[in-house]
């Protein structure tokens, strides 16, 4: 599953909160069920413009990952959940705009299983090693 949420929130300090984000990444992996395998990692980034900084941070599972990006100065918030494990999806969804005060978004979930059958008959595989 790959759960991809883009949204705009009402209070850019949130969205700004190093801490906030470090301590959301290192505890919400085990709220929807997943293995964390390392702590967060949460970096501020300044683009060449003043408009592109935020901050970034992403958490490793052993399910894969979570990762998101700010940007300040739109109150603008891009996450991605990705794991090949099952999770509930519209919950993350409702916690993320709660936790970010999202007032507009738009999220996708996007279904990753492929079955070997499937993979074998396709003209171009996937950028995937299949044992």
């Amino acid at each position: 599953m790959h759960l991809i949420i883009d949204g705009y929130g009402s209070d850019p300090k949130i969205m700004q909160d190093e801490q906030f984000i470090h301590n959301l990444l290192d505890s919400y992996p085990a709220k929807i069920g997943m293995t964390k395998i390392a702590g967060p990692t949460v970096f501020r980034y300044v683009g060449t413009s003043p408009k592109d900084w935020g901050i970034s941070g992403i958490v490793f599972i052993a399910e894969s990952h979570i990762s998101l990006h700010t940007f300040v100065e739109r109150c603008y918030i891009n996450i991605d959940v990705f794991s090949c494990k099952d999770f509930d999806a519209d919950q993350v969804v409702k916690d993320i705009t709660d936790r970010f005060r999202l007032t507009t978004f738009t999220s996708r979930l996007v279904n990753r299983e492929w079955t070997l059958d499937e993979l074998k008959g396709s003209k171009q595989l996937p950028l995937l090693h299949i044992v």
